[in-house]
């Protein structure tokens, strides 16, 4: 039975738990003291991962890494993965290790007893969507009473919930990250604003588009703005549009040419029932952290251009016309044309939307975001 404080002890660290770094480990300490345990451990595998490095959480002494690599060697003779455990039900360790059967026994020998865990209580929590985790208790001397069981037990039902949340945010935290990968590969970012335009939160791709002189400010109360007076009326106005606007459709804005830097300004359309502070709008970005110049040079190393047509290529290839290209370069309408022509030839595109298409999908989208990527490299998953 669990006592009121145990509900507040116990029950609050447990669901406290996925938010916790390392995960539950509070929970693991008190019921480790509470079950006068010399060990309390949360062992499971998330999906996906290798079936001899399970994720182990432990309060008490730490694991010898020697006993955790026999441990993986001889996780095909763990007893307390066997089928026939069933869900909830705690469990002595007499009971799970059969004495006749002598990989059991030396798996007691060689991962148990290093451990000084002679006696123990496991229990298998099954989450519904198909994972499974295992609560342990154990000490070295003198076996577990009832009660203490029957607190491994109490305990089961509430844990299957922090499980299961904890396995729904991991599943949301991975569709997160992954949605975050493919707009930094395109050189997207976004800021949510409130309806007076001011930053709630910002990604980390357009973090980096920000500081590099995009043409966009942040005032000193938050608010968004846009460096070039023409631009802050427009964007002003967009702001007040998306908020008040009964039909709320997207605007679109050019920040900047170089760097480039376009904004869609979409409503938020999604209602959230969080109590924090609930975004009016979304500003989507794409631009480049890279000045023009630097991107001629790549385009002309990639497509064997000369500079003059590197030029006119990244301009086509950010949706001008040939006569605002060559308005924007200082060109003739004739010139352009015949750079346009010689851009075609030797890039293989048939047109402008070919060209769009091969600049946009080669490997020079990949370098936007760069350093981005080898920051997200460098960290490590929470499991």
């Amino acid at each position: 039975m669990l006592t009121i404080l145990d509900e507040n002890d116990l029950l609050t660290a447990l669901h406290d738990g996925p938010f916790e770094q390392p995960l539950w480990s509070t929970f693991l300490e008190r019921l480790r003291q509470r079950a006068n345990a010399d060990y309390a451990a949360i062992i499971f595998r998330p999906p996906g991962r290798p079936e001899n490095m399970p994720v182990e959480l432990r309060a008490g002494p730490a694991s010898d890494p020697k006993v955790a690599e026999v441990a993986r060697e001889l996780h095909l003779d763990n007893p307390f993965r066997q089928p026939s455990m069933r869900d909830s039900r705690v469990y002595s360790l007499d009971e799970l290790l059969e004495p006749d059967n002598p990989r059991h026994q030396a798996f007691r020998k060689r991962v148990l007893a290093p451990q000084g865990l002679d006696f123990m209580r496991v229990v298998r929590i099954a989450e519904p969507g198909g994972v499974s985790a295992w609560l342990h208790i154990g000490r070295a001397r003198r076996d577990f009473a009832a009660t203490e069981s029957a607190l491994l037990h109490r305990i089961a039902i509430h844990f299957r919930k922090s499980l299961r949340c904890h396995i729904a945010m991991e599943s949301e935290r991975l569709r997160a990250s992954i949605a975050q990968d493919v707009m930094e590969r395109l050189a997207f970012g976004w800021i949510s604003l409130d309806s007076h335009g001011r930053i709630i939160e910002t990604s980390a791709e357009a973090q980096r588009i920000l500081q590099h002189d995009c043409g966009l400010r942040i005032a000193r109360n938050g608010r968004l703005t846009a460096a070039r007076a023409d631009v802050e009326r427009k964007l002003t106005e967009a702001i007040r549009a998306v908020s008040h606007a009964s039909t709320q459709r997207a605007r679109a804005l050019e920040i900047s040419r170089d760097p480039w830097v376009d904004m869609l300004l979409v409503p938020m359309k999604h209602d959230s029932e969080a109590t924090g502070h609930t975004p009016a709008m979304i500003a989507y970005l794409q631009g480049d952290n890279q000045s023009a110049a630097g991107r001629h040079e790549q385009i002309a190393e990639l497509f064997g251009l000369l500079p003059s047509e590197a030029r006119l290529a990244l301009a086509l290839s950010r949706g001008l016309s040939i006569a605002e290209a060559a308005e924007s370069l200082d060109l003739t309408i004739e010139t352009a044309r015949n750079y346009s022509k010689k851009i075609y030839a030797k890039t293989g595109a048939r047109g402008q939307t070919d060209l769009i298409r091969y600049i946009l999908t080669s490997v020079l989208a990949l370098t936007r975001s760069r350093a981005g990527h080898a920051e997200t490299a460098s960290s490590s998953s929470r499991l």
